[in-house]
């Protein structure tokens, strides 16, 4: 019998060292990334034009990102982009989005542009910015740019100053300027924006974000 149970034992152990690293280049294996998205509305409240809305949407599985816009280019217009994330860093962080999209709708072309944000203890710095390659006349192509500089004093709290260009809005100003606040809870985030508040030509945007 002594034997028996030696034979028997050396058998199971041998079992265990051939399954063991099958076991581990298992748990060792990375899983696929999930995706992630958001969605963001905006409206425009404005003072001399009518008012008008802004729709964002967005997936991200791993480094890839897709985005799709209506009003953002220009009215009545809707865009689709997909792009490639870059990020890193520890005490500053950094992503940097390169995207490249079409416009289709009232105005149609090509648009390549660039995502980005900087992260620095309870301050960031966020950067929209693309050209605008008008298919039908080239005259009309532009430059566009959205960027905040923010600022949580608390982590349901940011506030700061905003600046955008734009030929959404009709005015005499080539640079929009203003400030904004918005509140976080959980995934939603509720802003708004005054825009050129020290002109004839002001203007608010409240929007309302959420992640899933």
């Amino acid at each position: 019998m002594k034997p028996a149970r030696h034979w028997t034992s050396a058998l199971a152990l041998a079992w265990i060292a051939a399954a063991g690293p099958a076991w581990a280049a298992e748990d060792a294996a990375p899983s696929a990334p999930a995706w992630s998205g958001a969605i963001t509305g905006y409206y425009y409240a404005m003072r001399d034009q009518p008012d008008f809305g802004v729709g964002i949407a967005s997936l991200d599985r791993g480094a890839l990102h897709l985005e799709a816009r209506y009003n953002y280019e220009a009215r009545d217009s809707g865009s689709a982009f997909i792009g490639w994330k870059f990020a890193g860093g520890d005490t500053v962080s950094f992503e940097v989005t390169p995207i490249i999209g079409g416009l289709f709708g009232a105005a149609r072309g090509v648009v390549p542009g660039l995502e980005a944000s900087v992260g620095w203890r309870s301050f960031d710095f966020y950067i929209e910015a693309e050209y605008v390659r008008d298919l039908e006349d080239s005259s009309a192509s532009y430059y566009y740019a959205w960027s905040e500089l923010g600022w949580k004093p608390v982590e349901w709290l940011r506030v700061g100053i905003a600046g955008q260009r734009t030929r959404l809005v009709d005015n005499s100003r080539d640079f929009q300027r203003g400030l904004f606040g918005q509140i976080i809870v959980g995934k939603a985030t509720l802003g708004v924006y005054a825009f050129n508040p020290d002109s004839g030509s002001r203007y608010v945007i409240v929007s309302f974000g959420a992640e899933f």
